[in-house]
C-alpha cells in the first residue's frame, strides 16, 4: 500500500516538475537522497537527480541527504491531506533530519 502511494507520489512530483521551468530551475543541481522512514521498520529510498525523482526503492539509501520519520498511518493523512505537515510536526508525528537548506527546498515544493 505505502509503496503504491509513494509511486504515485513520484509520478505527480515528476509531471509537476516536467509542467513548471521555475521548479525545474529551483532544482538545478541539487541532487539527494531522500530515505522514508517507517516506525512499522519498512524504509523506501530515492533520488532527486536532474529535477525529478527516481522511483522509490525498499531499504535504506546510502548516505542520505534528507531522512523523513513517521509512521504509516500518519504518512497516509499527509498524502490524503487530513494532517498538515506543520501539525504532523509540532505533534512529532513526523520528523525530518536535513539541512536547513533541504528543509526550506522541501516546503517550498510540497
Amino acid at each position: 500500500m505505502i509503496e503504491d502511494t509513494l509511486v504515485a507520489l513520484v509520478d505527480r512530483f515528476n509531471r509537476h516538475c516536467d509542467q513548471n521551468p521555475g521548479v525545474q530551475e529551483e532544482l538545478r543541481g541539487k541532487d539527494r537522497v531522500i530515505e522514508l522512514c517507517l516506525q512499522e521498520g519498512e524504509n523506501y529510498h530515492f533520488e532527486l537527480k536532474g529535477g525529478r525523482l527516481t522511483p522509490p526503492r525498499l531499504g535504506n539509501g546510502s548516505r542520505p541527504d534528507v531522512r523523513i520519520l513517521t509512521d504509516s498511518a500518519t504518512f497516509e493523512q499527509l498524502v490524503r491531506k487530513e494532517i498538515g505537515p506543520m501539525k504532523a510536526l509540532v505533534s512529532r508525528r513526523l520528523q525530518i533530519e536535513a539541512s536547513l537548506e533541504d528543509k526550506l527546498l522541501l516546503r517550498r515544493l510540497l
